[in-house]
């Protein structure tokens, strides 16, 4: 959702300098790419970029189509086939295996709807939301509908697909479902168009239960990745918003209150930085009864382990699961010591936990660092 939120800042300052713009989106891929489907990229008349669509390789050329494509004010697929061995091809020394399929669609900001009003749309509040962007593998030089549809969980539709609308709300129910993106290929007599029904999950809130001096390297860490931050504190002379970037929000708050302030979905995370042993164990209580994706706890392994047994002691009974996302002492071992050396570990171990990684080096990893996609193509036969 950060680089959504950065393209959608780039295109305001393009607009108020009435530059042209294009929006590059991966909208398939076959085989291993640095980016995958949703990676998107904005670009200028200028040739200024934000956002990527790869790991540096096809920007280039994804540039020169873009201007071509904001000349002819028409909507183009483009393949980049990274399998290929020969010099000339964009597979030499790249790192990537696959198939590329990048749509680059010229933005008008006249539009009452466009990939930006959609985008805007989703990135307005912290919601889950879904995004439909429609394409032509069979018809390339014909028209690319594009990003057409945005979907929220809460029920909220916005855009249209006048042909296909109800087919696509139906699969967008199903993406909601398996919180996974899913490629459809909608076949009739007539025609073959291509969706790409596009999960949109919202950023990672990081809630720091502390508001002490080695907090600020985690807050600073955070902001730069695009996180929602949150400090809670008992005390008014630490908790001041003056002492954390403007875009952090700062709780005054006693623990037992803290969590009726705070809304918590899959990718809320808690750390307890307080040095407040009695404050931490309160949040503790708290938090193992919710279903959070991670709690670390800083300071040594013997805190937390005195505070799960007081927990223990007073009935509550601590599963295997709950522990699961308890993470003590916070942080991955690189051998820390400096405040802003520790924030790294823990910011890192954050984004392992949620990615569903043991945050070990690559070095040791015994497959790809980009993993074959699996955009199964399922095709669903419709009426012309």
């Amino acid at each position: 959702m950060k680089e959504i939120k950065s393209i959608i800042h780039a295109y305001d300052e393009a607009c108020k300098q009435g530059k042209q713009t294009a929006l590059a989106t991966v909208v398939h891929v076959e085989g291993s790419s640095y980016r995958k489907p949703g990676a998107r990229m904005l670009i200028t008349e200028d040739g200024q970029l934000t956002g990527a669509i790869s790991g540096g390789c096809l920007e280039g050329d994804a540039l020169n189509k873009a201007l071509f494509v904001m000349a002819q004010q028409k909507a183009m697929l483009v393949t980049y086939d990274t399998m290929e061995d020969d010099d000339a091809g964009f597979g030499v020394g790249l790192g990537c295996n696959g198939i590329i399929q990048v749509l680059i669609e010229p933005l008008d900001p006249g539009a009452a709807v466009s990939p930006i009003t959609l985008l805007r749309e989703a990135a307005a509040k912290r919601e889950k939301a879904v995004a439909i962007t429609l394409f032509s593998l069979d018809d390339r030089r014909g028209a690319q509908p594009g990003t057409c549809l945005l979907v929220k969980e809460t029920g909220g539709v916005f855009g249209a697909a006048p042909l296909l609308q109800d087919l696509l709300l139906h699969d967008a129910s199903e993406v909601f479902e398996s919180r996974q993106a899913a490629f459809k290929s909608y076949i009739s007599e007539t025609r073959n168009i291509s969706a790409f029904i596009e999960y949109l999950k919202p950023v990672v809130s990081v809630i720091i239960i502390g508001a002490g001096n080695d907090v600020l390297p985690v807050a600073d860490m955070a902001q730069i990745l695009g996180w929602d931050i949150t400090v809670a504190d008992g005390r008014p002379a630490l908790a001041k918003k003056e002492r954390f970037g403007s875009s952090c929000s700062v709780l005054v708050s006693k623990p037992e209150h803290v969590l009726e302030k705070i809304d918590i979905d899959d990718q809320t995370v808690f750390l307890l930085m307080t040095h407040n042993y009695h404050y931490d164990l309160a949040m503790m209580r708290a938090l193992l009864k919710r279903n959070v994706a991670y709690i670390g706890s800083l300071g040594p392994a013997k805190k937390l382990d005195r505070m799960l047994e007081e927990l223990r002691g007073e009935g509550m009974d601590i599963t295997a699961e709950m522990l699961q996302k308890v993470f003590g002492p916070a942080g991955l071992d690189i051998g820390s010591e400096t405040s802003e050396e520790i924030a790294l570990s823990i910011v890192a171990e954050i984004k392992a936990a949620l990615s569903r990684r043991n945050g070990a080096s690559l070095k040791w990893r015994a497959d790809s660092i980009h993993p074959k996609d699996q955009s199964f193509m399922s095709q669903v036969k419709i009426d012309n």
